[in-house]
C-alpha cells in the first residue's frame, strides 16, 4: 500500500517538480562546484569529496542524492580541472550524471580572482518499475524507461579572502525523456546566484553568512539563507532556512586534511510532508603541487 501511495505522489505531484528542479544540496557552500563549474581549482589544492542526502527520511522511496566531486588547480593555479558524479533518486525514478569540469582563473587584483568554468557530460534517466504496484498494470506512466542525454553548463565566480560571488547554469540544455509515449521534461535550466562573506569577530571566531538564489521558469524563486560561526578556523556551527519553509542546523569539523560535515533539516509549518532530512559529507584537501596553497584549515 505504501508503494502505491508513493507512486501516486510521484506521478501526481513530485514528478512535475523534478521536471523543474536540480537535486537539492544544503552543503553547497562547502564546495560550490556542485552548482558552479567555475569553482574548480579555486581552493588552489587537490580536493575530493563525497556527500549523501536523505530527504524526508522515513518516507518510503523519499528523495536520496549521492555525489562525488573532485578538482585540482593546475598551471600555477590558473586552470582548474575536475570530475562530478551525481545520483538522484526519488521512488523508482533514478537520474545519474557524469561531468567533466574545467575552469580558467584570472587575477583581477592582488586579492581577487575571476573564474570562468564549463562542464560537459551525460545524464542517464531510468525507472525501475519492479518496486511499484500500480492499480492499473497497463498504465503507460509506469512503463520502464532508460535514456541518456548530453548536457553542458557554465558559470562565473569572483573570489577573495573575504567573499565569494557566483552565477551559474549547471545544465543549459533541458532534459526531456519519453515516458508512457509522452515527452516529459526532467530537468529545466536552473539559474543560481551564490554569495558569502567572512566577518572576523575576533582572533578565534568568524561569522560567515551566505545565500543561494535558485530560479527556473515555471516555479517560484527559492532562497536559502545561512548564518554560520567558525571557531579557530576548524569548527563550524550554524543555522539556515530555505524559503522560510525549511529550517536546519549545520555542524562541521576540519581535522588535518579532512572535513566532516552534517546537516539536519526540519520542515516548517507550511510543509506538506512532516519528515526530517539528513545530509552528511566527507572531503579531503591536499597540497600536491609546489604551487598549491599549503594552508588546509577551513579548506
Amino acid at each position: 500500500m505504501k508503494k502505491i501511495l508513493l507512486a501516486f505522489i510521484i506521478a501526481a505531484g513530485t514528478f512535475p517538480v523534478l521536471a523543474q528542479q536540480d537535486p537539492l544540496y544544503s552543503q553547497y557552500f562547502n564546495n560550490p562546484m556542485l552548482i558552479n563549474p567555475a569553482f574548480a581549482g579555486s581552493n588552489e589544492r587537490l580536493y575530493a569529496g563525497v556527500a549523501y542526502r536523505s530527504q524526508w527520511s522515513g518516507l518510503t522511496g523519499g528523495p536520496t542524492t549521492f555525489n562525488f566531486n573532485s578538482h585540482i588547480a593546475l598551471r600555477n593555479n590558473t586552470i582548474g580541472a575536475g570530475l562530478l558524479a551525481v545520483q538522484d533518486k526519488v521512488g523508482d525514478i533514478k537520474n545519474t550524471q557524469f561531468n567533466g569540469v574545467a575552469s580558467y582563473r584570472l587575477k583581477i587584483s592582488t586579492a581577487t580572482t575571476l573564474s570562468f568554468g564549463m562542464q560537459a557530460g551525460i545524464t542517464r534517466f531510468a525507472t525501475d518499475v519492479d518496486g511499484v504496484s500500480p492499480i492499473n498494470a497497463s498504465d503507460p506512466y509506469f512503463a520502464p524507461m532508460s535514456e541518456t542525454k548530453f548536457n553542458v553548463g557554465a558559470g562565473f565566480l569572483v573570489q577573495s579572502e573575504k567573499y565569494v560571488v557566483g552565477l551559474s547554469v549547471p545544465r543549459m540544455l533541458p532534459g526531456t525523456v519519453s515516458q508512457g509515449g509522452q515527452s516529459v521534461q526532467v530537468y529545466a535550466q536552473n539559474f543560481y546566484v551564490y554569495g558569502t562573506y567572512l566577518f572576523n569577530l575576533s582572533e578565534s571566531i568568524q561569522f560567515k553568512p551566505s545565500m543561494l538564489l535558485r530560479t527556473t521558469a515555471g516555479t517560484p524563486v527559492s532562497l536559502d539563507v545561512n548564518a554560520n560561526f567558525v571557531f579557530n578556523r576548524l569548527y563550524t556551527a550554524g543555522v539556515f532556512t530555505r524559503k522560510l519553509n525549511t529550517y536546519g542546523v549545520l555542524l562541521q569539523a576540519v581535522m588535518n586534511n579532512y572535513r566532516l560535515g552534517y546537516i539536519f533539516e526540519v520542515p516548517g509549518k507550511g510543509s506538506a510532508l512532516n519528515f526530517n532530512t539528513h545530509e552528511i559529507s566527507l572531503s579531503l584537501s591536499l597540497a600536491v603541487l609546489k604551487s598549491h596553497n599549503q594552508y588546509a584549515a577551513g579548506f
